[in-house]
């Protein structure tokens, strides 16, 4: 049984240095990525800013994402998009790379991607 922590994932990586260094990371391989890179529009710009916001309030941090944008609802934001194994994969992998890359602890790492996984498996609407 894990003990509950005082101090957030948030402010553990650093606060928000930290997640938009993971998000650039992220972006910049989607740009590139023939499997998910058509789900996005042509200027990443916007959903950059968004997926720090949201991830940085998930992991503890300022809840600016929900003030702005409301409940994060990823289900429904992500209906419109075809997502099977194959984009689910290559969105997953994506991320990972980008949280490996992000110098942090083996066990704080490995938490944050078992959001990750859980997440983006959660997203699979198609077979």
């Amino acid at each position: 049984m894990q003990t509950p922590r005082s101090t957030t994932i948030y402010e553990l990586v650093g606060g928000t240095p930290w997640f938009e260094g993971l998000i650039d990371r992220f972006y910049d391989a989607v740009d590139t990525d023939p499997v998910i890179r058509h789900m996005y529009p042509d200027d990443l710009t916007e959903s950059r800013q968004h997926m720090v916001g949201f991830l940085q309030q998930y992991f503890g941090g300022p809840t600016t994402y929900s003030e702005e944008r409301g409940h994060p609802r990823l289900r429904m934001r992500h209906a419109p998009f075809v997502i099977a194994q194959p984009e689910r994969d290559a969105w997953l992998g994506h991320m990972i790379a980008a949280v490996q890359a992000g110098d942090l602890p083996a066990e704080l790492e490995t938490e944050i991607n078992q959001y990750f996984e859980m997440a983006s498996t959660h997203m699979i609407n198609a077979h």
